[in-house]
């Protein structure tokens, strides 16, 4: 075997094992959703006389999507405000034969009978201005949902009708999309359930913008589990409410998240760049021994475990005083002299 002067002195990048408290680190994958999702109908049939959007287009809450030819309904709404305007005109002139009669009375001879007669019909013309007042408000609703209007703001994903259609009511004419406050939905492995509740932190990552990320929490877990992949639905929104929002992120993009589950316990933990691992299977770390004239590597087999935060947990083969190479320990042999670079924890 060749002696530790037999290698030129490798430059190497150490640090000290770490006790920190292990983390079961779930790595899933999903789909960015929407809060809000509504296929919109019109409350009325009707003919589409105006379509003021199509497909993409961001609309508010409140904002005209389609408007029915409401020519009937207006003349309609015209006939029912003039049968108002009828009530009235009958209403005041009872009252002022009631009160003519009531204030005269006896002196001139009109009878009670006449007069409580006179009362009655005040109240009948009263109740038939109320009927048609009514009526009048019906007909102007009816009026106003031959306009579809924006229930929520969002995008319209989905447009299935066209000027000049006949539609009636139920009909999806167009489907609105939220875009704010956007969800994202996993699909969990059943053993995994009992592990994860509100407080589990999660880091989502997303396809479509690679290097990015942001810390989330998990909003909602469903209970109901898919009996073909055994599975159950976790929902999680960004810790921020601006953070989806700040990022060009849509419903239906996919994302991968990586749930953060505290294992209650402690353990050993390296730099993820200190582990090697090789086709037959061995995972090895180099130990820095200082205890002589100068520094040297050896190889020591070790046991890990669960993988989080850039950190290994190490079940056996290192103590805690142990130092171990994160730099340089690619082409290392066993009891080479190295040199310790500066910038090492």
């Amino acid at each position: 075997m060749l002696s530790s002067a037999a290698f030129a002195q490798a430059p190497v990048q150490v640090e000290p094992v770490s006790d920190r408290t292990i983390v079961n680190q779930i790595s899933v994958t999903g789909t960015v959703t929407s809060p809000r999702r509504a296929v919109l109908s019109t409350a009325v049939a009707g003919l589409v006389a105006e379509l003021v959007i199509d497909e993409g287009h961001r609309v508010e809450i409140g904002e005209p999507l389609l408007r029915l030819d409401a020519e009937l309904a207006q003349l309609a709404l015209e006939r029912a405000e003039a049968e108002v305007q009828q009530g009235e005109i009958a209403v005041d002139d009872a009252k002022r034969r009631f009160t003519e009669a009531e204030k005269v009375g006896a002196q001139r001879g009109v009878a009670r009978t006449q007069i409580e007669s006179l009362r009655s019909e005040v109240t009948s013309d009263e109740a038939a201005l109320m009927a048609a007042r009514a009526a009048a408000r019906e007909q102007r609703a009816i009026v106003e949902r031959h306009t579809l209007k924006a229930p929520f703001a969002g995008v319209i994903s989905e447009r299935n009708t066209e000027l000049g259609e006949w539609v009636n009511p139920g009909d999806g004419l167009l489907e609105l999309v939220a875009t704010d406050n956007l969800r994202f939905d996993f699909r969990v492995g059943q053993e995994n359930f009992s592990a994860i509740s509100p407080d589990t932190p999660v880091e989502i990552a997303f396809d479509a913008l690679p290097g990015r990320s942001i810390p989330a929490r998990v909003d909602t877990i469903v209970p109901i589990k898919n009996p073909g992949a055994r599975t159950f639905l976790v929902r999680v929104l960004a810790d921020s409410a601006d953070a989806g929002e700040a990022l060009a992120i849509t419903p239906g993009m996919s994302v991968r998240g990586r749930i953060q589950v505290d294992t209650g316990r402690r353990g050993i933990t390296v730099s993820r760049d200190a582990i090697l691992r090789f086709p037959d299977g061995r995972v090895t770390v180099w130990v820095i021994d200082d205890t002589g004239e100068l520094p040297i590597v050896h190889e020591r087999l070790v046991r890990t475990g669960f993988e989080f935060g850039g950190y290994i947990e190490v079940i056996n083969g290192l103590a805690e005083d142990d130092l171990v190479v994160v730099r340089g320990n690619e082409t290392l042999q066993e009891g080479q002299t190295v040199t310790i670079l500066d910038g090492s924890r």
